[in-house]
């Protein structure tokens, strides 16, 4: 891995001989194969080359799928937000704000059902999955303000990613169903866009709730009343051993499953299912235990 974010640029610092050339952070813009060719010089033409090239290329790939997503997303988010004003009736109100508020708990249950099955199963070696997917949860742990160094396409872009479907659905519904279906379906509609709004923008709640100096007065007032993820709130995850409050969308049902002992049962359950105890991994990737 290269010891900068892709998607800064990088450059040789001609002070340092040829022996010991290191690669800093950079504002300049140059070209792949500008790049490709300073790394190639930083590494003497060695075989290493082409492990950091096809690193390199991967990352440039996933940002432009990033950014293409992200855009395609928000155009759609615009789209359907303008037929739902188009379609919107006062009297409807009370059905729309249930609809709503469903839709944003649903959010933040998927999002600590999938926080804790990255955090307490599975391992970073598993084919696939683990590096690109359970990798980043157990260096979270172990740095938990890196996420703040992630700029907002490269936090949200996987996120507003997931939506899209759904969103090209609301979409051709608006544009192809009859003026009485909509209306039938519109609190549907309602959940299932409160839904893809707050999965899309989990992550960026959550880099929030671990950025405790420069947030704007808005964000902050939003998490004083607890509309999305607090940051005193989140902090009690990062507790060892890391199990409990998993939903970061809105955190607002944290404290029911902690209650009703939600993800304990269930890993109470797999555990004797399966035989496998969970956090296993991660307790051993935090040095944790031997």
């Amino acid at each position: 891995m290269l010891p900068l974010s892709f998607h800064q640029c990088a450059k040789i610092s001609a002070s340092s001989p040829p022996s010991c050339h290191v690669l800093e952070p950079s504002l300049e813009v140059v070209s792949c194969k500008q790049f490709e060719f300073l790394l190639q010089f930083a590494l003497g033409f060695n075989n290493g080359i082409k492990t950091v090239t096809i690193d390199l290329r991967f990352h440039l790939g996933k940002r432009y799928q990033e950014l293409i997503c992200l855009y395609v997303a928000v155009c759609l988010f615009v789209i359907n937000f303008f037929f739902l004003i188009r379609h919107f009736r006062v009297d409807n109100l009370y059905f729309i704000a249930i609809s709503s508020i469903f839709g944003i708990l649903t959010a933040d249950f998927l999002s600590g059902l999938v926080h804790w099955s990255a955090d307490t199963w599975g391992s970073v070696d598993l084919p696939v999955i683990g590096k690109a997917f359970i990798r980043p949860f157990r260096e979270h742990h172990i740095d938990p303000t890196s996420i703040t160094r992630h700029d907002f396409i490269e936090t949200n872009g996987d996120t507003f990613a997931v939506t899209i479907p759904f969103m090209l659905h609301m979409s051709f519904k608006f544009t192809h169903f009859t003026y009485d279906q909509i209306r039938d379906t519109y609190n549907w509609e309602c959940y299932i866009f409160l839904l893809a709004v707050f999965v899309s923008m989990t992550n960026q709640f959550h880099k929030w709730s671990h950025t405790y100096f420069g947030l704007p007065w808005y964000i902050q007032l939003l998490q004083k009343y607890h509309i999305i993820l607090p940051c005193k709130h989140h902090r009690i995850h990062h507790v060892a051993p890391h199990e409990t409050y998993f939903c970061i969308t809105t955190g607002w049902l944290n404290f029911l499953f902690e209650k009703i002992r939600f993800w304990s049962s269930l890993e109470y359950i797999i555990e004797k299912t399966t035989g496998h105890k969970p956090r296993t991994d991660d307790m051993k990737w935090a040095k944790k235990i031997d």
